[in-house]
């Protein structure tokens, strides 16, 4: 029986982490046995060598996945691809000098770093290289069968047609139900001459979708039991595009699977997790950014003069609704909002000082908000929270808005790494579907690949305003 698990995506990125771990730490005994020639010298450094290599092959893969190295739905060039690859090789030698300096034992000398980084880069481009031809192999992807050919199952083949969208799976065919009228190309379509169970097992299907117009009669459940029964996933059609687009598509979303899709809920094992991430991540960053801050109120204070504020208080919409008062460094002019209405912020706004253009283009007016996350009201990572006036009006115009409530707002969130900076009711909507997938989905691990991927925002200042 092929029984498969709807993590595919999860075990090639295991797959490729493990290969890289292994690359990385091969690269520093490379470089140790190409810098150290004698024996005398390879026998003083090599007791410790194991922890050497183990420590440069995990802070070189962080800062790859602070640049989006190991995320499923990075989509780049290739050339992109070898500048983010390069920033992150920066990123981890920097975190090496850091690590070298508060654990001196794990000093391995400026020419074994050098040479390592060198031979590390050109075996990760190389294997790369060859892991993302991998992917593409026809014969490693799921086989996906979709039961249905109109509207709702063309979103398969609309909105999922990219490479990056379809390195998982693969799709055999739309089957078109009775009474259904058809939007996939004629090409794609497929009708079974027999039994599903026979005809799919023929056709080396994996997963069977449904996505049908109605269920009602149109979904032989004897047939899909069958199948089931002889190891084919059966997956209905909102459940699919979340796993493989990473977002919540509200076209597709009603109530009932809302309730038994699972999620929207937290163990009291996962809300002391999350609030441990939370203070630990803070007072982190804290330590690390507090001179940033100090030079930003500075800034701030050369540029409005005296008797001008630094800091901005806005009031915000947390967990379940109740409001608290948000801290920023203060990015716009004292009368931005002197009528007192609630205006979405625009491209080159006017209303943003110079010092102000700066600190939102690299997220340095958010730091403040470590403290809303000391004080319980925000968690590092969840949905951004909003302002009051537009949740009202969001949640009046877009179903399921206010389901985004269920957990704490953040920092940071996943919806900030998949979509640039909203500024308008169709941009909150596109926000909504990934801000949904977090809260169904939020776990410790995924906090952290977001805060890790966090960086790569502020670097390149993506979706700032």
């Amino acid at each position: 029986m092929r029984r498969f698990v709807y993590g595919q995506a999860a075990r090639w990125l295991l797959f490729l982490g493990v290969i890289e771990l292994m690359l990385l730490s091969a690269s520093m005994y490379a470089a140790t046995h190409l810098r150290l020639r004698t024996p005398e010298e390879f026998d003083q450094s090599v007791h410790f060598l194991p922890a050497q290599a183990l420590l440069f092959a995990v802070l070189i893969m962080l800062g790859l996945g602070a640049l989006g190295q190991y995320q499923t739905y990075m989509r780049a060039s290739w050339f992109g691809l070898l500048a983010r690859q390069a920033i992150g090789f920066g990123l981890g030698g920097f975190g090496l000098v850091v690590a070298y300096y508060v654990v001196p034992q794990a000093y391995v000398g400026r020419g074994v770093l050098g040479i390592a980084l060198v031979i590390g880069f050109l075996a990760v481009t190389a294997f790369r290289a060859a892991f993302m031809r991998l992917v593409e192999i026809e014969a490693f992807k799921r086989r996906v069968l979709v039961l249905g050919a109109g509207e709702r199952a063309s979103l398969i083949h609309y909105r999922l047609r990219r490479r990056s969208d379809r390195r998982g799976f693969s799709v055999v065919g739309f089957v078109p139900s009775p009474g259904e009228t058809v939007a996939i190309p004629a090409e794609l379509l497929v009708t079974p001459e027999k039994p599903l169970r026979e005809w799919a097992g023929l056709r080396r299907v994996d997963e069977i979708v449904v996505g049908v117009e109605d269920r009602r009669g149109s979904v032989l459940m004897e047939d899909l039991l069958e199948c089931w029964q002889t190891g084919i996933v059966i997956t209905d059609l909102t459940t699919f595009f979340e796993r493989e687009a990473g977002r919540v598509q509200l076209s597709l979303t009603h109530p009932s699977w809302l309730v038994y899709s699972g999620g929207f809920h937290a163990t009291p094992l996962r809300l002391f997790t999350k609030r441990s991430f939370d203070l630990i991540a803070s007072l982190t960053v804290l330590m690390l950014t507090w001179p940033l801050m100090l030079l930003v109120m500075l800034a701030i204070r050369i540029e409005s003069g005296a008797g001008q504020p630094i800091l901005y208080r806005q009031e915000r919409v947390g967990m379940r609704g109740r409001t608290f008062w948000l801290v920023k460094f203060r990015s716009m002019r004292t009368d931005a909002e002197l009528d007192g209405v609630a205006r979405w912020a625009r491209a080159g706004d006017e209303r943003v000082t110079r010092v102000g253009r700066f600190t939102r283009k690299v997220r340095l007016d958010e730091l403040p908000q470590l403290w809303n996350v000391l004080k319980g009201e925000m968690s590092f990572i969840g949905p951004r929270p909003e302002r009051p006036q537009f949740v009202a009006d969001l949640g009046r115009s877009i179903s399921y808005y206010n389901l985004r409530h269920c957990l704490k707002p953040g920092l940071a969130g996943w919806a900030q790494l998949r979509y640039p900076y909203g500024a308008s009711e169709d941009d909150a909507a596109e926000k909504l579907k990934y801000d949904l997938y977090y809260v169904k989905n939020h776990n410790l691990l995924f906090d952290l690949l977001i805060m890790i991927q966090t960086v790569e925002v502020v670097i390149f200042g993506t979706g700032a305003r």
